[in-house]
């Protein structure tokens, strides 16, 4: 998510996030065209356990940068249990794979796995605990998705499937707005010490682009949202975003890096952190709204 200072719009690098986000965005709207069917749940929940394979390993790394050694193996342990957990409630079975049980035998895994580690003891805490933050940051903020995706209402047909859309429309137009508005008119920077280009106008602008996404679902997509469901879901999940953008953007600055990416790049985009950073809060933030508000579980 970018509201960054005034300056020339690098048309080149908007054209390589263009193509990017046009490749995505056809597999995406394959996939909710279809998702009511049970193969695609199962379909997106392998894309996300690539993706948080991807992002805890870009984690790591960032803290492997810093000295740290933290262990690719545990965190994303850890973060495909938390999705698996999520996916088997979502089946409407029960909880057969319960939390509890996820985050102990992650813990034995994660620590005891620690105690065979060759590194240097100094740093066994922190390597532990980003290990955990990583796992932890990738399983939450993904397998929020992956519940919002297996939602089932009588309502509206493939509920699951509009509420992804929602999603990702309202935190995508809020970006490019941000990304825009910044550009263009950005003057009073927002937080300077964490990422120097992010401004107030672009955050504005993130909002309302957010605004506007909530409202177009809100006539197109989920019909049963009141103007106050759009307006709030749109304030909310742009609110949180910019929170999730600012913490990736703490990472980065910490280790010394640009972009999140280590070998792994999506064109226009950085590493899979850059692209997932609002959504990690974001989702959660909308399966909250849409279970204490509208009742869904």
């Amino acid at each position: 998510m970018s509201q960054e200072t005034p300056h020339k719009l690098d048309t080149k690098n908007l054209a390589a996030r263009v193509c990017s986000a046009l490749v995505f965005a056809v597999l995406f709207f394959t996939l909710l065209w279809f998702g009511t069917e049970a193969w695609v749940k199962l379909l997106y929940l392998g894309i996300l356990a690539a993706a948080a394979f991807i992002g805890v390993r870009e984690a790591v790394l960032m803290g492997m940068k810093m000295g740290h050694f933290p262990s690719i193996g545990g965190g994303v342990f850890l973060a495909w249990a938390v999705l698996a957990h999520c996916y088997l409630w979502g089946m409407g079975q029960g909880d057969q794979l319960p939390l509890w049980l996820v985050l102990f035998v992650c813990g034995l895994v994660i620590h005891f796995g620690a105690l065979f580690s060759k590194h240097n003891l100094n740093n066994a805490l922190s390597s532990q605990g980003i290990t955990w933050l990583s796992g932890l940051f990738l399983g939450i903020g993904l397998g929020f998705q992956q519940k919002l995706f297996m939602y089932n209402d009588t309502t509206l047909t493939n509920t699951g499937g509009r509420l992804l859309l929602a999603l990702f429309l309202i935190v995508w137009l809020g970006d490019a707005a941000a990304y825009f508005v910044g550009s263009r008119f950005g003057k009073h920077k927002l937080a300077p010490r964490i990422s120097p280009k992010k401004t107030w106008e672009g955050a504005l602008g993130n909002v309302l682009g957010n605004m506007l996404g909530a409202f177009i679902i809100k006539f197109f997509v989920c019909t049963d949202w009141s103007p106050i469901d759009a307006a709030a879901i749109g304030v909310l999940l742009g609110t949180v975003g910019m929170l999730g953008d600012l913490v990736e953007s703490a990472w980065k600055r910490g280790s010394g890096v640009k972009d999140s990416y280590f070998g792994i790049r999506i064109p226009g985009h950085g590493g899979v952190l850059d692209r997932v950073d609002s959504l990690v809060f974001a989702a959660p933030m909308l399966y909250a709204y849409v279970h204490f508000v509208h009742g869904l579980s």
